[in-house]
This record gives C-alpha cells, structure tokens and sequence, in this order.
C-alpha cells in the first residue's frame, strides 16, 4: 500500500504502481507505475515512472457517486465502471468487517479527486482495539505516459512507430492490516485494472489493458490450520476459473513477496498476479473480483480466533521483529512504495502501510526448533499448505 496512484500500480506488474496496496497504490495504493517487462531504452525506468504525468489530489468533503470522468460515465456497464463499482464495494465489506471485530473505534476516511478526473477514497483505523493500524483505500487514475512507457506496456515490440505520449486509466483497492495480538496474522491485498488509449498522434492503434493483484498471509507465528484455512479460501477462488491458477499465482506470490538481503519471503504467502490480459476480459474481471471478495471470509475467522490469545513479551518482540522485515521490503523493494516516495506522493498514504512500531536487533537468530524458528524457516523455505 501506498499513495493513492499506487494503489494502481503497486506491488509488482507492468501496472503502474503511482505508490503502494501495490502497481496503482495511492493510500493503499495508486500512485506508481512499474513494468515487470524490460525496458530496452536508454532511459532508466525510474526516469520513465517519474516522467509519467498524474494530476494532484484535491481534499473533498464527501464521496461521489464516480470518480470516473463525464465521458465514461455514460457506460455503466464497462470494466472501468464496474470495475470502480466492485472496489468500492470491496473496501465497504472489509472496513465494515474489520469494524465489526474492533467493537467500537472506526475509520478515519480522507476522500480526495484530481481536477481533470479520478480521485479516491483513503480509510485508516489506527491504534484499535484489535488492530494496530488498518487502512483500506481505493483510487481511479487518469494520467498520461511517455512512449517509451507505453512501448514497454506493449511487450517492448521493436517499431519504426514513435507515439506520442499515451493517455492510461488505473483504478485498484489496496489495504494491509496489521493486528496488535502477535498471534493474529497481518494481510495485504491489492487488486487493480489499467488501461491505454490511442496515443493521440497515432489513430487506431489498439489499446492496451491488463488486471494484476493478489492476497498475502503474514502471521509472526505459524498456526498450521490458519495457513491452511487462508490458503484454501485462496485456492477455491482460483479454482473457480482455472485449476492452474493457483499454483501458478501461489509460486508468483512467494516469489515476489522475497526479501534479497535477508534471503527469506516477508511471509507465508498466498496469491499474486500481474500483466494479466491473455484470457477474456469478463472472465479476469469476474475473477479478480471473486478474489477481492475473498479476503474477508479467508482472513477475520482468523483474527477472531486469535486476537485475545494470551502473550508475553518475548511474543510480542519477535512480532515487532517481523514487522521489521514488512518494513524493509515494503522501502527497499514494493515498486508502488518506493515510486511514490521518489515522485513527491502524498506521504500520509505513501507510508499507510507500515505498522505503527517494529524493531530491529542486532544479529538475532531464533534457536532452532523454537516456534520463532519454525516461521523463519517456511518463510525461507516457502511450503505447500494444502
């Protein structure tokens, strides 16, 4: 999660991640644009996301009906509204789920439009009952990229054609929700759509588009049936679709969600999907909205089960510790994170994500065998849960 426009583009993909959940993350998540494809120009992709143009946010007082533009707006049944309609919903059900659990404190909601279209919604529980923070956001996006951008979002397919610069749509929701129990787990997820139209100097040429996001599990301890409980709710909404889904975005997942300098996954993973526009378009909106829909019946029992366990200390140090790591990864390599920090995103909903503490001890090392120990190694060695 991150700004507003990374809640499009974040978290992996050839989705723009504007910063965050995440490739289109603004507070949760749309603010930064990535490709997950080579760029073979000379430009650095850093210089092509920071050139990619987004209009500021503008504070609003209440929600609108759409955040989409006036031309869009007649056609109530394109992805893009449906798509808009399905996150909003989406962010409804799982604010109203986890308000549900805290029994009292509620989210601070911060609603927000650009001047030439788009806008978002940004909602943060913090220092609940229950939860340590909670945010869960959702943006739609209209800004323009350079050619060089919109080359690599066709594959980077060498041409003579030199397009000027390309108007793209990006809508997501994102979230990351961090409990105080340390043996209730943390979740993110991020879904996302995103778009190209026709560079203007070039009539006719094909617009572009794709889906990315997914759902992770990253508890500080390893309750066997919660992970299988989690990654079953996962695999049944895969399945739904295509039986080689889940395996497929389940290795995508633990392989993204990896750590380099530590040589271990930031968690126990779940699923993880980008660039995806090779199979009908109803069938991966229609599925991705059957995985968002997923998250709260995968994740509350879980926390419900778990958020008045008794811990001591030692419990909670070893959970701060792997927020440390939530904490790296999300700085050092979450692309919606990093770009939304690099391109002057608002700040706020750029760092939404992280916990409210963590910690770092030198050289620790959990003693072999211990249940600290048990978590390092599956998330050094991911498993197959179920």
């Amino acid at each position: 999660m991150a700004s507003h426009t990374s809640t499009l583009f974040s978290s992996s993909s050839p989705t723009f991640a504007h910063s965050s959940s995440h490739r289109l993350h603004h507070s949760p998540s749309l603010s930064t644009l990535s490709f997950s494809r080579p760029i073979k120009t000379k430009p650095n992709n850093l210089s092509l996301r920071c050139s990619v143009s987004i209009e500021k946010e503008v504070p609003e007082t209440e929600r609108p009906f759409t955040f989409l533009r006036d031309s869009d707006e007649p056609s109530h049944s394109s992805v893009r509204s449906r798509f808009e309609t399905m996150i909003r919903s989406v962010q409804d059900s799982v604010c109203e789920a986890i308000e549900s659990v805290e029994k009292g404190p509620k989210f601070k909601e911060d609603v927000w439009s650009r001047p030439g279209g788009g806008g978002g919604i940004s909602r943060v529980l913090q220092d609940g009952n229950v939860f340590e923070k909670a945010g869960v956001n959702v943006s739609v996006v209209y800004g323009v990229m350079p050619p060089e951008a919109y080359r690599a979002a066709k594959g980077g397919s060498a041409s003579d054609q030199k397009p000027g610069p390309v108007p793209f749509f990006a809508a997501g929701v994102s979230s990351v929700l961090h409990p105080k129990n340390p043996f209730a787990p943390t979740l993110h997820f991020n879904y996302r759509y995103f778009e190209t139209d026709a560079p203007k100097d070039v009539p006719g040429a094909p617009r572009q588009w794709w889906f990315g996001g997914g759902t992770d599990f990253t508890p500080a301890y390893i309750f066997e049936e919660d992970v299988k409980h989690f990654h079953s709710i996962q695999k049944q909404a895969c399945d739904k679709f295509d039986p080689s889904f889940y395996p497929r975005f389940k290795k995508w997942c633990d392989d993204y969600f990896y750590i380099k300098h530590r040589d271990e996954r930031r968690g126990l993973g779940g699923i993880f999907f980008d660039d995806l526009n090779d199979y009908d378009q109803e069938m991966l909106l229609s599925f991705a909205t059957e995985c968002a829909n997923s998250v709260v019946p995968a994740y509350i029992p879980i926390v419900e089960k778990r958020k008045d366990t008794e811990f001591t200390e030692q419990h909670k140090a070893w959970q701060q510790l792997r927020r440390g790591r939530y904490v790296e990864f999300n700085l050092v390599y979450d692309r919606g994170t990093t770009f939304g920090l690099k391109t002057g995103g608002r700040i706020e909903s750029i760092l939404v994500s992280l916990p409210l503490s963590a910690r770092w001890e030198y050289d620790h090392k959990p003693e072999e065998g211990t249940e600290e120990w048990k978590l390092l190694d599956a998330c050094i060695n991911p498993k197959e849960w179920i």
